[in-house]
This record gives structure tokens, sequence and C-alpha cells, in this order.
């Protein structure tokens, strides 16, 4: 029941660093020995010295990153990465997809595929793949979406989930909305889920919720890290008496019904500083109160929740069009992960709201609920959500209209064409992403 990740690129390793430090912290400081033990046979291994060993891929086109992720591990003294699951190079992809798609990708296409099969040997029962990347860079974007599309052809009936992440709408890269269109059109057709964090939404609750005065990347992927060790962590789903086997496989039959809509958000309360945490006293309703009008409202966080915003049954008008309430985010499905003290008397019938969901969906099969009495990573009493639903449509059409105003005077096209990416090919994606946008704006 182990998860192989691979972690792509200078962001990819940075996040994948803090999860699995999140992972382990989590699982060490557990009570429920049960818990531990699914947690370290879901994500790492036995090393040569007993010591616990990440089941992981580290990928990057410069050493750098790689080296100082390694060491990273290394030091928190708890963990470590193989001694032989990594795969650098000297000279990266200069920020441009189509480098890392069509070059270091099949270049390198053996090697990586070498390092997962080592991995994948290791488990008793490989249950899916996680794999951890930038939208906006070439190593993460370009070569993680070729190797993505390598695994898939190796391992055609293995869950892959892609945990990206979405640039900062100011820019990081002049040339990040093209690396984005291509990549998520491209994942789009591989991965069977697209699990999105942006940066700009998690900056904000590194500086709202955390009060953290300068942010760096590192907070950021921290609490990147915290929202993927809540999902992930072992939780029984309604229906069982067990810790899941098949993680992977259940998040995405609970959440991923339609091929047409895989991209998925989270959110998760409370959130904040530690100094905060030791103060504080949680109730579930109050949790879940916040945490439904978060889903409503399209809020990430609980500071600053639009509580007039109502969910409402789509409904004709006289003229026949449908209507919806402005601001209303509708869901195609929702997977709410309880944890933590009186996790059993979690009231959660708000979230079974026929007006949450699509009228073509019934809500036993559009909603679930995944609970553990297991406390995450310090807090008493934490609730996660993961929602397919309208949420990243804003961005994503935001996103797409930014690339075809550049597309539209061929800014930078010649440095995509010097490496077979023509512009066919953009406007492919650019349709796959239209379509997208459509489906979910039709929800």
């Amino acid at each position: 029941m182990s998860v192989v990740t691979v972690q792509l690129g200078q962001c990819g390793n940075q996040v994948g660093q803090e999860f699995f430090n999140v992972l382990c912290n989590d699982s060490s400081n557990a009570k429920d020995k049960h818990y531990k033990d699914c947690s370290h046979e879901r994500f790492f291994r036995e090393g040569p010295s007993q010591d616990l060993r990440a089941r992981a891929v580290l990928i990057d086109m410069e050493p750098k990153v790689i080296s100082q992720t390694i060491a990273k591990a290394v030091k928190s003294d708890k963990w470590r990465y193989g001694e032989k699951s990594h795969f650098c190079q000297k000279q990266g992809s200069g920020n441009n997809w189509a480098n890392g798609f069509s070059v270091h990708g099949p270049k390198h296409e053996e090697v990586v595929q070498d390092l997962v099969r080592k991995e994948v040997e290791q488990c008793d029962r490989l249950t899916g793949i996680l794999t951890m990347m930038s939208l906006a860079g070439g190593t993460g974007s370009g070569m993680g979406t070729y190797i993505t599309q390598s695994l898939r052809d190796t391992y055609p009936h293995t869950s892959i989930l892609n945990h990206v992440t979405w640039p900062y709408n100011t820019g990081e890269v002049i040339v990040q909305n093209y690396n984005s269109i291509l990549t998520l059109s491209h994942l789009y057709q591989f991965s069977d889920a697209i699990l999105v964090h942006e940066n700009d939404t998690v900056h904000k609750i590194c500086a709202q919720l955390m009060n953290i005065k300068h942010i760096s990347f590192n907070d950021v992927n921290k609490v990147i890290a915290h929202h993927l060790g809540s999902t992930l962590q072992p939780v029984y789903s309604t229906s069982s008496s067990c810790y899941s086997r098949n993680p992977i496989g259940e998040f995405m039959s609970s959440l991923v019904n339609h091929p047409e809509y895989k991209l998925l958000s989270v959110r998760n309360i409370p959130q904040m500083s530690s100094t905060s945490l030791a103060y504080s006293v949680f109730y579930w309703p109050s949790l879940l109160k916040h945490l439904r009008q978060m889903l409503i409202a399209n809020a990430r966080m609980e500071e600053g929740i639009d509580w007039a915003v109502r969910a409402r049954s789509v409904s004709i008008s006289d003229k026949g069009r449908t209507t919806r309430e402005p601001g209303f985010n509708r869901s195609l499905a929702d997977l709410l992960i309880l944890r933590g003290k009186d996790v059993s008397g979690a009231e959660i019938g708000g979230f079974r709201d026929p007006a949450l969901y699509v009228p073509w969906l019934p809500v036993e099969s559009a909603f679930s609920s995944w609970s553990s009495s297991v406390p995450f990573s310090g807090y008493e009493k934490s609730a996660t959500l993961v929602s397919n639903s309208q949420s990243l449509l804003a961005p994503l059409n935001n996103m797409v209209g930014k690339a075809w105003n550049m597309f539209a005077s061929r800014a930078y096209i010649h440095q995509y064409m010097k490496f077979a990416i023509s512009e066919e090919d953009f406007l492919d994606s650019f349709t796959v992403l239209e379509q997208v946008i459509s489906s979910y704006s039709q929800l």
C-alpha cells in the first residue's frame, strides 16, 4: 500500500522535502502505533541501518537544489532519501517548457524510469504515484510533463496524482503562462488528477494566518506540505474499519468522477502560528461552519470569508436560461477529511446539501468523508476539504487569457520552436484548456 513520489525541478524538490518532513514529524509524534506504521509503510521504507528512507525519486537538471534537499533531510536526523534515488545534470532547462519536454525528457527518460522502477520494486504493493512540480519553470513543468506521460505508459493501471504549484500572478518568469498552459493541457491527457496550490493564496496564508513578516519560499513550501500531509496521512473512510489500503486510488474515486474534470483544490482549517496555537481552543461546529462557507464563497482561508454568498440549486429563468447565485462556487465532488479529538461526534450534514453540487450527480456520489481520531501536526482538531469545483476557474481563465495575448503577438514563440514545439502545439493546448474552462463554467 505504498506511494512513490517523483520530485521534479526546484519547486518539486523543495516542496517534496518539506512534505516528507511533515509526514515524518506527524507520524513519529503520533501515539497510535497503527497510524504510525501505516504512514511509514505508505511513504517510507527501511534503510540499511533501520532508518527511514523516503519512497521518492529526485530529478533536476541542476545539482544545487538536489544537494540542498538531500542535506536538509539528513540534517533532520529522522529520515533521509535513498542514496541512489536522485538524478541531476549540470545545465538547467532555462525556464523553457520545450527544452524540458523535448530535450531533457527524452534524453533522460530511461534513467528516470530506472530510478522509479527501483523504488517500485521495494514496495509490497504500489498503490499510486505522486509527482510534484511547478507550472512556471522548465524542468519541473516541461520534463515533469514528459515523465508523467512516460510513467503513464509504464504503469497504465496505477493512479497518478500530479501536484502542481501555480505561479504568482505578478510573474516569476516572463513565459510562465506559456509554460503553464502547455503543462496543464498535456497533464490533462495523462494524469488521473491535478492537485493545485496557488502561490498567491499560500502567500496570503503565511502573511495573514501564520503572521510571518518576511515570507520566503521555504515558508510557502511548509504550508503546502502541511496541506498535502493533512490530505494523504492515514484515515478511515466512512465505510471502513481500517486505514485505506489504496489511498491514491480511493482519493481519485472520491473526487474525479468524470474525465473532463480533473482540477482539485485544497482548503485546510485551522491554520495559525505555533505561538497562537498554544492558546487556541477549537470546536467542530465552528470549524465546519467556516469551512463550508469557504467552499461556497470560494475563499481559501477563514479570514475575509464572504458570508453573504449562499448555496442555491440551479434554477431555470423565465427565458430558459440557468441562473446561479453570484460568487457561488459549485462543486462536482468534495472530500472532507477530519482529524483529531471527538471526531466521531462532528456533524457534517451541511456538506451533504444537494445545493452545493451539480444536479446530475446524487449527493452520495458527490460527497465523501474520511476521519481519524489521531491529531495532525500539533492541531487538536483539524479539517481538510479537497474539492473538485469551480474554484480554479478564474485563475485558469486569467492564465489562458494572458498566454493568448502573448501568443497573438507571437512573443517568445521562437524560443519554443527551436525545441520542436510549433504554433500548432500551442493552439492545441489552448483548445484543450478552453474546453476545460467551458466544462467547469457550465457546472
